[in-house]
């Protein structure tokens, strides 16, 4: 099974810069998108017929907002944490028969850190969210974290220190969930690996010289690790500030029903 997840930063802008070209070329079973941008009526895509699309708006016109697209029909969708809605269209999360899929796009803290206290209090709350599902089935978790966890997961993590997305607060809401039983795909495979980003600024030359940030994910639930053949970040991949991350996961079999702490 092959997953993407991309924060196109506006759809209707990547869209104009080779949206549909990726799209198609990666042919997903499951592709999930953050930071939409828009309302619902504002665009209209001809995916194809076997892909099911499934949109989150933010209220606030013009911000936030996720969506996924999927060949494989869910057993049931939620928007949201547990019965709350999200005014800012952060979380779609879609049943499988082995799994949930659950598409986020983390709250910023602000380059002033006004919105720290509500991004921690919000770690909380999903961590807790992500727990009842793993209780039930296993997770696999996508989107823009808004965090780089470790210091190889950014170019200059001395500069940084203590920036939105690299506090230790955030880090340490980070580290908590993994240890409450997920793992970064990505890490798993390549544990010791730098230079692999998947944000960059927009000031000249960011990209170009690869001075970057590593805060879009996919984690699964640490039961999962045997299934998963590879996590890649697709960085010549443009149309957006981040470009897109790919999980690939071998086929699913009895064991993903196993207890939580069984495998890890």
């Amino acid at each position: 099974m092959n997953l993407v997840s991309w924060n196109v930063n506006g759809l209707r802008s990547c869209v104009n810069k080779g949206f549909h070209e990726y799209f198609n070329h990666i042919g997903a079973d499951i592709f999930c998108l953050q930071e939409t941008k828009l309302q619902e009526g504002q665009i209209s895509l001809e995916l194809g017929e076997e892909y099911r699309q499934y949109w989150n708006y933010a209220l606030k016109k013009g911000y936030s907002g996720t969506a996924v697209f999927t060949k494989i029909q869910p057993l049931s969708v939620r928007y949201g944490l547990e019965e709350e809605t999200e005014p800012e269209g952060r979380i779609i999360t879609l049943e499988f028969d082995s799994f949930y899929l659950v598409n986020v796009y983390t709250p910023n803290a602000k380059r002033d850190l006004s919105r720290l206290a509500y991004r921690l209090e919000w770690e909380d709350r999903f961590r807790n969210f992500l727990l009842q599902l793993d209780d039930r089935k296993p997770v696999i978790i996508c989107g823009d974290l808004n965090v780089a966890h470790q210091e190889i997961d950014l170019k200059n993590a001395k500069g940084n220190r203590g920036n939105s997305g690299f506090t230790e607060e955030e880090r340490e809401k980070m580290s908590l969930l993994l240890d409450s039983g997920f793992t970064d795909s990505f890490r798993y495979l390549y544990p010791e690996r730098t230079d692999a980003y998947s944000w960059w600024s927009n000031m000249p030359k960011v990209r170009e010289r690869n001075v970057g940030w590593r805060i879009d994910y996919f984690l699964v639930s640490t039961r999962l690790r045997p299934f998963i053949v590879d996590a890649r970040i697709d960085s010549n991949v443009l149309g957006s500030d981040h470009c897109p991350v790919v999980l690939e996961l071998a086929n699913f079999n009895e064991s993903l029903f196993l207890p939580r702490d069984t495998i890890g």
